[in-house]
């Protein structure tokens, strides 16, 4: 089998693991490295150009200056016309089995060709207006367009694959979709593990009862929930249990002197030997990963935790339940859980080091069954299979 993978990431089969964009650049790294593991061939349409004109720098100015709106001019017609143009031409001198496209649906919203199209997205675009803060203050011009040419992409679609069961019943929803072409397959961890059950063994072994270590990744400290974070480290030290909080991805906002017992680490670049080496440390010794995030669909991070035999705590909102299963490999909570419920859950969990344990073996177990590129890729490879047999 070969694919046509369609991609406006830099992406080859040379390509390293990307520094900045970890998430969905990442997975898109990912993702092609383990189809062609599949034996799965792969042409890279990649990247494709945003065609802005004066135009589109007009509207934006139009928008952003005299409606304090956001305009973005990907979401143009003539952009996405683009699009198709250079995929089209691309695609003509390649065999191609099928076109794949692991970004977001625009890409293809023009694209007329004899191979069967699928997507393997986190979400609809349409699915984050009003979620995320990017696309929560829309113009009329861009929230309309995205519909649109969103709507077109998914009925040339063949096969819809989303990371989460709310992605999957979102896009349902929002465009009446025929179930029928939507499968729900997780994405995997955004980092190489080639760990054991003995390797997490011996992990655990090292990771010791007190202080309880919880750690925060997100590169958004708002969105990601870092002040619930905060505060949950906060009242474990005044309910006498001793617990520190490490801080990756970004800086905190406070409005006071940060407390002793976190410390922040920044941005760290696991596409560098020294800053993997670092990143693998802090799971290597944290308890929990906490994510009470606002807004997410399927954080590669949890999956990165149950690695390591980290359990997570994350709060109950996009697709997060579709990686996290309580009393499997975590714990989900409502968005407006209180801090004491996210409290009363870890004491309930430390205060028997041994059930500790024995839900971090169960959080790698997760990963190691479920949640790995290996594993996911083989189950879309099936997929793919039966879409053109």
């Amino acid at each position: 089998m070969k694919i046509a993978y369609v991609t406006t990431f830099e992406l080859t089969r040379y390509s390293k693991p990307p520094k900045n964009h970890v998430g969905i650049w990442g997975a898109a790294h990912y993702i092609s490295k383990n189809l062609e593991s599949q034996s799965i061939g792969l042409n890279y349409i990649s990247p494709l150009k945003k065609k802005f004109t004066l135009i589109t720098k007009i509207k934006w100015s139009f928008y952003r200056y005299l409606f304090k709106k956001d305009y973005y001019g990907w979401s143009e017609p003539l952009v996405v016309r683009d699009y198709a143009t250079q995929i089209s031409k691309k695609i003509s001198g390649i065999n191609a089995d099928i076109v794949l496209c692991t970004e977001n649906a625009l890409p293809v919203a023009y694209l007329n060709c004899e191979q069967p199209i699928v997507l393997w997205i986190d979400t609809t675009l349409a699915g984050l207006i009003d979620f995320y803060p990017y696309l929560s203050n829309l113009c009329n011009n861009t929230r309309n367009n995205i519909y649109i040419l969103e709507k077109y992409a998914l009925d040339r679609c063949n096969l819809i694959i989303f990371s989460s069961d709310w992605a999957a019943q979102t896009a349902i929803k929002l465009y009446g979709m025929n179930p029928s072409k939507v499968q729900v397959v997780p994405w995997g961890a955004n980092i190489e593990c080639n760990r054991t059950k003995d390797d997490i063994y011996k992990i655990l072994e090292s990771r010791i009862s007190r202080p309880c270590k919880l750690l925060f990744v997100g590169v958004d400290w708002l969105r990601k929930g870092g002040n619930i974070a905060l505060d949950v480290t906060k009242q474990l030290n005044q309910m006498g249990l001793n617990t520190t909080l490490t801080v990756v991805g970004c800086k905190p906002t406070l409005n006071e002197p940060l407390p002793n017992f976190v410390e922040v680490q920044g941005f760290i670049d696991k596409s560098t030997q020294a800053g993997l080496n670092k990143l693998n440390k802090l799971m290597t010794e944290s308890h929990f990963l906490i994510l009470p995030t606002l807004a997410d669909c399927s954080p590669h991070v949890l999956i990165e935790a149950n690695s390591f035999g980290v359990p997570c705590l994350a709060s109950d909102v996009g697709g997060i339940k579709t990686i996290i299963k309580e009393k499997v490999n975590g714990r989900t909570f409502s968005i407006d859980a209180s801090v004491s419920n996210y409290c009363d859950y870890i004491v309930s969990i430390m205060e028997d080091y041994t059930d500790y344990k024995k839900l971090a073996m169960s959080a790698f177990d997760e990963y190691q069954s479920r949640l790995n590129w290996a594993s996911v890729s083989q189950s879309v490879k099936q997929l793919l299979i039966n879409l053109v047999s």
